[in-house]
């Protein structure tokens, strides 16, 4: 019998996960275990940072202890940085998770015998890992041991002892360096630093400034190829993972109320479906903005939480402007069920936009989100840019099942009101469109559905009304003279009124005067058959006494023949 082939068992390399926000997603798991990472970038792209906080992040969330060695800021000056992520070094050091290390690098700190080596740093760093049990060692900047030693080829030979020296140790290392002119590091890092090589990239454009990591090498493991923005906030490292996100999202058949009656009934009588993507699209003044709150609003009646993003008005204008057409804002804002989040869009790069909804949306877990308007982002980015910044937020909105609502600024010189600059509408469940209608001196607003996947919803225009009392979606006239609405609708509405009561009148004058020829008629009829009656009982009589005379002249004849003896009546034979 012939052998069947056995194939040979790969190991899965085993990582370790950094608890950096997204990081982890991108490398499926973290970093290589008991392995050297390299971090490299220029100045100012964050590599300190990320170093720091896969360190506090291992001793918080995986009690981890962590050794981080400086080679050019004092420890001092590494608590005063940590401290501005919201990172508490101080109480971890007391706990024995971190132990924070400066070495000055210059001769007369490593000691030299003959041909000099790092000898003197290897047993500060035994000595600190034994301290506290350490699984995570960081360097940083590694690189600045060759400024400020003479022989560079020594130092390097010695970082290779080094990191083979922490390999054996199974340390999970990570090593920052300085980005070279044409190469990742200046002093070729990465040559022997071979199982991880991360690049930091902080780069202007058009004034805007953005962050991007990417991947370059990670041995024996899959991993994003692609640039992902990142931002460093006041709670640390997050890097969005675009890659990972597909089509495989889950969908929900709930729907959630509008928050106006009449635009719940044009789709299907329920309202949007949970965790679809919303665009709202119209011209300047048409209430998108109104449509936006109210969608808040009734979020906030069901006790849900919603994200308002607000390029254009402040919080306190948003506020008040709703309030004059009855949407109370602030009893949410009150309650915490509403946040509302105005900048201005050229305040970032559309990336770092794209990060801050993200942090925000993951502190805030909300069921509803709404971006007021999109079309903001054209002063950032082109609209082939904007498109994927809002692919990307779509995507990652409808993983987490968040209902959102963006509204989009038309401009109405455009020849087709049903298009955007953007070119979102393919992404979008249900699009809206508010628009105006001049007629006869006024300017009015209507409202109709161009689409809404999975449910059947209205063809039909609507007025769309703001008042004192809140919106409302009227029927607009529809006849010759085309759609009406505004006055002209009222004033065509009166003048069918005033057609229709002439019209009931009409119609009641000919039903009274047909009552009344009725009435005529059986009269007539009546009397018609009152003479009848008297005529028949003329009639009868005389045919009684005909009838009468009749019998007496048979009678008369009968008593003749009897006194004459006459025959009887012949028997037949």
């Amino acid at each position: 019998m012939a052998k069947v082939p056995v194939k040979p068992i790969h190991h899965m390399l085993e990582k370790v996960q950094t608890g950096i926000r997204g990081f982890d997603e991108i490398t499926q798991g973290g970093i290589p275990k008991g392995r050297t990472t390299l971090v490299c970038g220029g100045p100012g792209t964050g590599k300190t940072m990320m170093a720091l906080e896969f360190l506090v992040r291992g001793a918080k969330e995986f009690k981890e202890p962590g050794v981080f060695f400086s080679f050019e800021e004092s420890v001092k000056e590494l608590r005063e940085n940590a401290a501005s992520l919201d990172f508490d070094v101080d109480e971890l050091c007391k706990s024995k998770l971190l132990l924070i290390d400066y070495i000055k690098v210059e001769r007369d700190e490593i000691e030299e015998t003959g041909e000099y080596d790092l000898e003197g740093m290897f047993i500060r760093l035994d000595h600190a890992i034994n301290t506290i049990g350490a699984k995570r060692v960081v360097l940083d900047t590694i690189e600045s041991l060759f400024a400020g030693l003479p022989n560079a080829a020594i130092v390097r030979a010695e970082l290779r002892r080094l990191f083979r020296w922490l390999k054996d140790k199974g340390m999970t290392t990570i090593v920052t360096g300085e980005r070279g002119n044409e190469t990742l590091t200046r002093e070729g890092l990465e040559e022997y630093v071979s199982d991880c090589v991360i690049s930091l990239d902080h780069r202007i454009s058009e004034q805007v400034s953005t962050r991007r990591m990417r991947i370059v090498k990670y041995r024996g493991s899959k991993h994003g190829t692609n640039e992902y923005p990142f931002m460093i906030s006041d709670h640390g490292f997050m890097v969005l993972p675009i890659t990972s996100m597909g089509l495989d999202h889950k969908v929900s058949t709930e729907r959630i109320s509008t928050g106006i009656p009449r635009l719940d009934a044009m789709l299907g009588g329920k309202g949007y479906y949970r965790g679809s993507f919303i665009l709202l699209s119209g011209t300047a003044g048409t209430g998108k903005t109104s449509v936006g709150a109210k969608f808040a609003e009734s979020a906030g009646s069901r006790g849900e939480r919603s994200l308002y993003y607000s390029f254009e008005e402040s919080q306190s204008q948003i506020i008040r402007n709703m309030a004059s057409i009855g949407i109370n804002l602030k009893r949410w804002l009150d309650k915490g069920l509403l946040h509302i989040h105005s900048q201005r869009s050229t305040l970032y790069g559309l990336e770092h936009h794209l990060m801050h909804m993200q942090h925000l949306i993951h502190e805030m877990n909300p069921s509803i989100v709404i971006v007021d308007p999109i079309s903001n982002f054209y002063e950032v980015g082109t609209p082939k840019d904007v498109k994927l910044m809002l692919s990307r937020l779509n995507d990652m909105l409808k993983s987490k099942g968040i209902t959102a609502l963006l509204t989009c600024l038309t401009s109405p010189s455009n020849s087709s009101l049903e298009s955007t600059t953007i070119e979102i509408s393919s992404l979008s469940d249900t699009w809206l469109l508010l628009r105006d209608i001049e007629l006869d001196g006024e300017r009015n607003r209507a409202m109709y559905i161009l689409k809404s996947r999975g449910m059947a919803h209205s063809n039909q225009i609507r007025e769309f009304v703001l008042t004192s009392r809140g919106i409302d979606l009227l029927d607009v006239y529809v006849g010759p003279e085309g759609v009406l609405t505004g006055s002209s609708r009222i004033n065509r509405e009166a003048s069918e009124a005033e057609f229709q009561s002439s019209l009931k009148k009409k119609i009641e004058y000919l039903r009274m005067n047909l009552e009344k020829r009725r009435g005529i008629l059986d009269a007539e009829i009546a009397k018609i058959r009152s003479e009848f009656e008297i005529e028949k009982q003329k009639i009868t009589d005389l045919i009684h006494e005909e009838e009468m005379k009749l019998k007496a002249l048979a009678s008369t004849r009968r008593a003749m023949a009897s006194s004459r003896k006459a025959d009887g009546p012949k028997k037949a034979r």
